[in-house]
C-alpha cells in the first residue's frame, strides 16, 4: 500500500512571479462553478474537483506538468493533486493557502457574484443538524442520536480528509452556475484558452 505524498506548496510570491514570465503555469481552480464566479485568478480554468475526477485521465492529455492547483485552502487542490498523479500527471504543485491566502494577499482577483464558500456552508449545515438534534431531544426522544451522527461524520471528515457533506452540498442548485458544462473546461484546456 502506497501512503500519498504531500502536493508541492508554492507560495503565492512564487505564482506571482512564475505568472509574469514568458511560460507562465496553467492554473486549475478545483473549487465549485459558484466559488470560482464569486472570485478566482485572472487566467484560470475552472474544473471543480469532482468534474477533475470523472475526467482526470482525459485532462492528463490536455495538461504537462507546469500546473498550478487552487481551491480555497489547498485542501481539495491536494485531492486533485493525488487523483491527478494517479493518472499519469505526479508533482503538480498547490497554491499554499489557497484563494483565501491569494486575497489577502492583495494579488490580483476577478470578481462577481458573491456566494458562500463551501467550508462555511458546511458548518451552516452540520451545526444546524447538531442544533436541532440537541434541542429536538427535549421534544422526541432519541433525536440527540442526529447530534452525534453529525460529530461523527465530522470526525471521519477531519481523518479522512474527504467532506461527504461538501459532495453533497456542491451538487445543490445554489453551487451551480448554468453556464457550467464539464466537457466544455476540458475542451478550454485542450485548446489552452
Amino acid at each position: 500500500m502506497t501512503t500519498p505524498t504531500t502536493p508541492r506548496g508554492l507560495t503565492i510570491d512564487e505564482l506571482r512571479t512564475r505568472l509574469d514570465s514568458a511560460n507562465p503555469p496553467r492554473l486549475l481552480d478545483v473549487r465549485t462553478p459558484a466559488e470560482y464566479e464569486g472570485a478566482h485568478i485572472p487566467g484560470s480554468y475552472n474544473v471543480p474537483l469532482d468534474t477533475l475526477r470523472e475526467h482526470r485521465e482525459e485532462l492528463t492529455k490536455h495538461l504537462d506538468t507546469d500546473v498550478v492547483l487552487v481551491c480555497r485552502s489547498g485542501r481539495r487542490a491536494g485531492q486533485a493533486e493525488r487523483a491527478l498523479a494517479e493518472a499519469g500527471l505526479p508533482g503538480l504543485a498547490v497554491l499554499s493557502g489557497g484563494m483565501t491566502a491569494w486575497e489577502k494577499s492583495g494579488a490580483p482577483t476577478n470578481y462577481g457574484q458573491e456566494r458562500w464558500d463551501m467550508e462555511r456552508q458546511v458548518r451552516l449545515v452540520a451545526g444546524s443538524l447538531v442544533l436541532v438534534g440537541a434541542l429536538g431531544s427535549f421534544v422526541v426522544p432519541g433525536l440527540q442520536a442526529l447530534s452525534a451522527f453529525v460529530g461523527g461524520g465530522l470526525a471521519f471528515a477531519a481523518i479522512s480528509n474527504t467532506c461527504a457533506m461538501g459532495v453533497m452540498l456542491s451538487k445543490m442548485p445554489w453551487n451551480r452556475t448554468p453556464s457550467f458544462d464539464p466537457r466544455k473546461a476540458v475542451t478550454q484546456l485542450a485548446d489552452g484558452r
